[in-house]
């Protein structure tokens, strides 16, 4: 009887401690895999950020140029006074918002480089040119920065979406928008010669 009592007691225990580690790795489990999303959240925002350094470095860069090629022109005020009436998104804007302004800072930049094709001499000047390689790298940059964003909010969308991490992200969790870009750049390019 002493025997069947131990015995029983032992499958009682071995049952809890199972059932013990179950919960155990249940509760690690959700505990990862809530901190990996709150990892790849942070990723994003700061990716986000890199993009709003950039695009704020660009626009001061652009204005800049503005100012130098005014010295060399008067008569396109009006086109060089809109890149300056531009304004920064800040930090909370939505991606589109940011999308946006950066398709108008791309049409300033078209802009003053017929201005600038216009005056042979603006060209050579060193202050102009270094301003033009800055933002060269910045553009570049800038490209890298999107392209990392996109990549952090794919592989977070996915996560968030596959099961069984999707019952941890619950609602807790959204997907979050790629970084798009605007429809002029999405066609063939023409080139004419």
């Amino acid at each position: 009887m002493i025997l069947e009592m131990s015995f029983g007691l032992i499958v009682g225990l071995v049952i809890l401690a199972i059932i013990v580690i179950a919960v155990i790795s249940v509760i690690g489990w959700y505990i990862s895999t809530r901190n990996r999303f709150i990892r790849m959240t942070e990723d994003i925002n700061n990716s986000e950020s890199r993009i709003d350094v950039y695009l704020t470095k660009r626009f001061d860069d652009l204005t800049k140029m503005v100012s130098t090629v005014k010295g060399y022109t008067k008569h396109e005020n009006e086109t060089l006074a809109k890149i300056i009436e531009m304004r920064n998104p800040g930090s909370k804007a939505s991606m589109k918002e940011k999308a946006e302004f950066d398709s108008l800072l791309t049409q300033a930049t078209k802009q003053l480089n017929v201005v600038v094709e216009q005056y042979p001499n603006l060209k050579a000047d060193t202050l102009f040119a270094n301003l033009q390689k800055e933002i060269s790298e910045i553009e570049e940059n800038l490209q890298a920065a999107r392209s990392n964003y996109n990549a952090n909010v794919a592989n977070y969308n996915k996560a968030i979406q596959v099961f069984p991490s999707s019952i941890v992200a619950g609602t807790r969790f959204t997907k979050r928008d790629y970084f798009e870009a605007e429809e002029s750049k999405r066609s063939d390019v023409e080139i004419n010669f």
